[in-house]
C-alpha cells in the first residue's frame, strides 16, 4: 500500500470489516499503520461490531477509533463514497458467505451488484482495489479426482450459487480490465483473491459457516466426540487467517501484477488430520475424544467439495507472496488458543 499522508498514515476502506477476515484485516492495518484513517462498511448480515473490538484487542492496538457505516454494498453510490473518503486502498470483503443460501436472486444482488461501480470509482482515481473471491469458484474440477492442486484456470463451474456469485465478480473484473486497458492503455490495480478454507481467531460468530477446526473444537469443549463425515479422508486447503490477511494486504502493494489469484496454504489437510491437530493443540487424547464418523446427507453431497488445494505458483509470482503458516502447526496453535480462551469473557454481539 502506498502511504501518502506523512502525518496521519494512509486512509483505508474495508467493506465487510466487521466480519471474520475483515476484522482481522482492520486490526492488522491499525497495527502496521498506527496513524491510519480506517473506514469500515458492513451490513451486519453475518458479522458484529464485537469481531472488530476483539480483533483490535488481539492485535494489541487498543480500541478501534475509525469509522463504521452500516450500509449494504450493492446499494452504495461508490463514486460519492470514494470521492468523499479518498482512500489509498480499498479492500472489498463484504459478501453473503453462507454457502447453503439457495435464493439465487438474493445471493447475486448481495455479492455482484454494485461491484462494477466500485471498480470504476477506484480505477478512475488509481486506487488499488483488492476483493475476496473464493475457492468455491472451482466446483469440482478434474484436479479433484487426481487430488492435485487447482490451477487458476480450472475455475468456472461452481457447485452452488455462492461460488457462482464469486465467479461472476471475477468475470466483471476481467471484462472491466479489458475495457479499461483498451480505453486508457493502462491496467487498473484490481486484485481478486480466491480464499480457500480460512481458520483462526475471530470466527466464533460465523455459526454454521465457521471452519471445521472451530466446529470440532467446540464439540470437544462441550465434552463431546468430534464428528466428521465418513471416512475423514475429505481434504481441504486449510489456510490461517493471518496468512489471508497478509496476502490481502500484499495485493494492494505497488508493483504487483493485477489479476485473480489463489489464496491458500498450497497444502492439503484431511479432515481426520484437522481433528487430530486441533485435539492435540487442546491437550486432549484420542482415546478420550475419538472421532465419530457418520454418513454425509444427500442434500449436502450434491454440492460438497471433498478436495481442494490451491496452486500457489501464480500468487508467488504475481504478488511476491508465499504462505507463512504451516496448516498442521496453525491448527495445533488454534486448538490451544480456543482451549485457553474458552473461559475468557467475550464481547456480547447482541
Amino acid at each position: 500500500m502506498n502511504q501518502t499522508k506523512e502525518t496521519t498514515g494512509p486512509t483505508v476502506l474495508v467493506t465487510g470489516g466487521c466480519g471474520f477476515v475483515g476484522s482481522n484485516l482492520v486490526a492488522r492495518l491499525a497495527a502496521e499503520h498506527p496513524g491510519a484513517d480506517l473506514f469500515v462498511i458492513d451490513d451486519f448480515r453475518s458479522s458484529s461490531f464485537a469481531n472488530l473490538v476483539e480483533a483490535c484487542d488481539r492485535a494489541g492496538v487498543g480500541p478501534f477509533t475509525g469509522t463504521v457505516h452500516g450500509w449494504s454494498t450493492n446499494e452504495i453510490d461508490w463514486e460519492e463514497v470514494i470521492e468523499a473518503i479518498s482512500p489509498d486502498a480499498v479492500f472489498h470483503l463484504a459478501a453473503i458467505t453462507d454457502t447453503t443460501v439457495m435464493d439465487e436472486r438474493i445471493m447475486l444482488e448481495g455479492n455482484v451488484e454494485g461491484f462494477r461501480d466500485l471498480m470504476i470509482a477506484t480505477a478512475g482515481r488509481e486506487i488499488p482495489l483488492v476483493y475476496a473471491s473464493s475457492a468455491a469458484t472451482y466446483g469440482t474440477p478434474p484436479q479433484t479426482g487426481a487430488r492435485v492442486p487447482f490451477p487458476v484456470d480450472a475455475a468456472g463451474r461452481p457447485n452452488n450459487i455462492y461460488g457462482f456469485s464469486k465467479w461472476l465478480m471475477e468475470c466483471e473484473h476481467r471484462r472491466f480490465a479489458r475495457e479499461w486497458e483498451q480505453q486508457s492503455g493502462t491496467t487498473p490495480h484490481i486484485v481478486g483473491l480466491r480464499y480457500f478454507n480460512v481458520f483462526g481467531p475471530g470466527e466464533a460468530r460465523k455459526g454454521k459457516m465457521a471452519s471445521i477446526a472451530y466446529q470440532l473444537a467446540q464439540q470437544m469443549l462441550a465434552g463431546k466426540r468430534p464428528r466428521l463425515f465418513a471416512d475423514g479422508s475429505q481434504a481441504r486447503d486449510q489456510v490461517h487467517v493471518d496468512d489471508v490477511v497478509s496476502c490481502t494486504i500484499a495485493g494492494s502493494m505497488h508493483g504487483v501484477r493485477p489479476g485473480v489469484y489463489n489464496l491458500g496454504s498450497g497444502q492439503v489437510t484431511s479432515f481426520a488430520d484437522v481433528a487430530a491437530a486441533v485435539r492435540e493443540g487442546m491437550g486432549l487424547s484420542e482415546s478420550e475424544f475419538p472421532v465419530d464418523y457418520f454418513e454425509m446427507p444427500e442434500h449436502i453431497r450434491a454440492f460438497y467439495q471433498d478436495f481442494t488445494q490451491a496452486d500457489m505458483t501464480l500468487t508467488q509470482d504475481g504478488l511476491s507472496w508465499s504462505p507463512g503458516v504451516d496448516p498442521i502447526e496453525g491448527l495445533r496453535s488454534y486448538g490451544r488458543w480456543l482451549a485457553d480462551s474458552a473461559d475468557q469473557p467475550a464481547v456480547a454481539s447482541a
